[in-house]
């Protein structure tokens, strides 16, 4: 049987300005403290481009060797949850024994107005997923169904993906150079953080290209 955490109330959800990237959230982070927020860097995108911003909600993926009659019912009923805003987070323990999201999950998502999907487990149907502009970031790709292979163990419950514990509600940003996330505990003061340093960067990255020196801009921002 599935595990499913028991819904409890959460102030608003953590948010981030559209031009925030993960390197900004990274560095607010590492200010406050949370240095192991980034996760492996074999996670990429499935195609240039894509960005994903918003908050988890969690599957876990365990091994088995029963083909189930009903092997998908578990990700549907996942599936059918999702809301408006949220990135999937899918752990699978790095195991790259199948795929576990492909062309139809991100059709659904999408249809449901999810931000995108984070698995630390290999993607399919990739340059139809490129097609249809859904924000995916897996670890690699595989043509093979996890059906009798693996199953879902858990949903909305604390998971380490990607190196990196990531609970319901967390804040995840993630683009072409990997995926970040913000403990719930922190979101929304590293959300804050990040919206001011893109803010500031923005004006260094101006100074900069006007011929201001490196040094004269580090000394009165204080960004790079």
């Amino acid at each position: 049987m599935t595990e499913t955490a028991t819904p409890t109330e959460h102030p608003a959800p953590a948010s981030v300005r559209p031009d925030v990237t993960a390197a900004q959230l990274a560095d607010s982070l590492d200010a406050l403290g949370h240095r192991h927020q980034v996760l492996s860097g074999t996670i990429r995108p499935v195609a240039t481009g894509l960005r994903a911003a918003g908050v988890a909600r969690t599957l876990r993926f365990v091994p088995t060797e029963v083909d189930s009659a009903d092997p998908y019912r578990d990700f549907i009923d996942f599936m059918d949850t999702v809301e408006a805003g949220e990135v999937v987070v899918i752990a699978t323990g790095g195991c790259d024994r199948s795929a576990y999201w492909g062309e139809l999950f991100s059709a659904a998502a999408l249809g449901r107005g999810a931000a995108g999907a984070v698995l630390d487990g290999p993607a399919r149907d990739t340059a139809a997923i490129a097609a249809l502009g859904f924000p995916v970031f897996a670890a690699g790709a595989r043509p093979i169904d996890y059906r009798g292979r693996m199953r879902v163990d858990a949903a909305q419950v604390s998971v380490e993906c990607g190196g990196v514990t990531i609970a319901p509600g967390d804040l995840v940003v993630a683009d072409g150079d990997g995926v970040v996330a913000a403990p719930g505990a922190v979101a929304h003061q590293a959300a804050a953080a990040a919206d001011s340093r893109a803010a500031g960067e923005s004006t260094v990255l101006a100074e900069l290209r006007a011929g201001a020196r490196l040094g004269e801009v580090w000394e009165r921002y204080g960004l790079l």
